[in-house]
């Protein structure tokens, strides 16, 4: 069996050396390529086509959970950070992500077995710190009980997840920082929606997202 080609993508350039060395130490795995952040490691997916690749989260220019969609379009990712925050593992692999591994909690065998799961077996390796941290997040997260579905409304994920937010009472600013996009497309996202909905206020558009044909209260 061939082995598994991978692009690494971190922008602390200590931790990728340290890590393409560690990769480099196992003989079923071959480190093609490296970036420094989303963009680089777009462009550099698409020119190596490597099995899989393993991406930061929190970069410069582009961030490693932005760049999910993207990346998982093109070939198998897996998030390798030091990042343990819920909502991000929730959102990195609710976009694309296969896995989810924390460093400092696995050894050389177990990535190594990690990465065989993904690329040969469809796996979803996460770190115990990550499936905890996920765990808990799923049951701790409100839910909507009149909450219509995205297809329902016609809407992409993308915008349910813009309106979900909205509708837990989240300003533009605060829904592009938690779902790691610039405000300027939240408010795009947010227009697109109206338009959809036929409604011209936040309010209004809420107010269908939980499952009302009007809004509760005025704009």
């Amino acid at each position: 069996m061939p082995p598994i080609t991978v692009l690494a993508v971190d922008d602390n350039i200590v931790v990728r050396a340290g890590l393409i060395s560690l990769l480099e130490a196992s003989d079923s795995i071959r480190v093609v390529g490296e970036a420094g952040d989303g963009v680089e490691a777009v462009e550099q997916a698409h020119r190596l086509r490597p099995d899989v690749v393993l991406l930061d989260v929190r970069m410069p220019v582009r961030d490693g959970v932005s760049s999910v969609e993207e990346l998982a379009a093109i070939t198998k990712v897996v998030m390798l950070t030091h990042t343990e925050d819920a909502r991000t593992i929730e959102t990195a692999l609710r976009r694309g992500a296969c896995g989810y591994l924390v460093h400092g909690h696995f050894t050389l065998d177990e990535l190594t077995r990690a990465l065989h799961e993904v690329v040969h077996r469809d796996g979803s390796p996460l770190s115990p710190v990550a499936a905890t941290a996920l765990l808990t997040f799923m049951r701790s997260a409100p839910t909507s009980q009149g909450a219509v579905g995205a297809t329902d409304l016609g809407l992409t994920e993308r915008e349910a997840e813009v309106l979900g937010a909205a509708a837990r009472g989240l300003s533009n600013a605060a829904i592009a920082k938690d779902l790691f996009l610039s405000e300027k497309t939240v408010k795009n996202h947010i227009n697109r929606i109206f338009r959809k909905l036929d409604v011209s206020t936040r309010s209004a558009a809420i107010a269908r997202w939980n499952g009302h044909g009007t809004p509760l209260s005025s704009a």
